[in-house]
């Protein structure tokens, strides 16, 4: 019997093992191919063990401190689009939870539909109301738009979590003199806080990492973001691919969005199980 169980553990021990590495291996080539050098990359056969004469940070150099420019440009679209849907989604959510609105289920449905519809349809449409207002090259032509799409999304997560809720709290909270909006702010999204997080790092993730709406409204270089930074460097020679350049660039342009996960995750822990478990 217990020779039977130390097998079950060695084969689950190894079957976690092979997922992790299994997951990990790309990230972890992907860093080493940005330390090695351009020699070391194309070698045949292919070095997996670079040693130290086959390491630099020449690819980190190159960037340069424009990348910086590319960094900040997709944090503050990705910063200020998440706070809006937060701030704009929450009483949304709240309202839709608690409130007995008229049409609530047709509502609903509607955000359930824009929530499902794919946003690169969306793409013309939004292109001319981006020229119509004159907003190419603004940042509030991303902002915008990202946004609007992911507000769907975070009107349905929210109102998950706040249906989670016990009602007593917030009948409590009006007897003591508490109107709606104290209660939502005061009460409601304290208690909801670890949702609230998985939901912003969801929104924020999707601006950080979207192309098609950056390539298409910013062509000025100065207002460019990561994901259409890291495409001018793979085109940036006919002749040749810039592996060490294009990891190098993942890389720095992966690290914010790690920082942040690792940063909140027990938050984010907190908010999947709590949901986890109301399912």
């Amino acid at each position: 019997m217990i020779n039977t169980l130390n097998k079950q553990k060695v084969i689950l021990w190894l079957g976690i093992i092979f997922m992790i590495l299994f997951c990990l291996a790309p990230m972890l080539w992907q860093v080493l191919t940005s330390f090695k050098t351009n020699e070391a990359i194309i070698k045949i056969p292919t070095v997996y063990f670079p040693n130290l004469e086959q390491l630099t940070l020449e690819h980190y150099f190159d960037l340069g401190f424009v990348f910086l420019r590319y960094m900040f440009n997709s944090a503050f679209v990705s910063l200020i689009s998440t706070i809006l849907c937060v701030v704009i989604g929450a009483p949304s959510a709240y309202a839709l939870a608690r409130l007995n609105l008229p049409f609530k289920n047709i509502i609903l449905s509607l955000v359930l539909v824009v929530s499902l519809f794919p946003y690169v349809l969306l793409f013309l449409g939004l292109l001319e109301i981006v020229k119509f207002f004159n907003l190419g090259n603004n940042y509030l032509s991303l902002i915008i738009p990202y946004t609007a799409i992911n507000l769907p999304l975070t009107i349905l997560i929210l109102r998950s979590f706040f249906l989670q809720l016990p009602k007593d709290l917030e009948d409590s909270a009006r007897i003591d003199g508490y109107k709606t909006t104290s209660i939502l702010w005061k009460i409601v999204l304290p208690l909801t806080l670890p949702a609230l997080v998985t939901t912003g790092i969801l929104t924020f993730i999707f601006a950080w990492n979207e192309f098609i709406f950056a390539l298409t409204f910013i062509t000025r270089d100065s207002l460019q973001t990561i994901p259409i930074a890291v495409a001018k460097i793979g085109g940036s020679s006919a002749f040749e691919i810039p592996y060490g350049a294009i990891a190098s660039a993942t890389i720095l342009g992966t690290l914010p969005l790690i920082i942040l996960v690792l940063t909140f995750q027990r938050r984010i822990v907190q908010g999947i199980t709590a949901g986890a478990i109301k399912g």
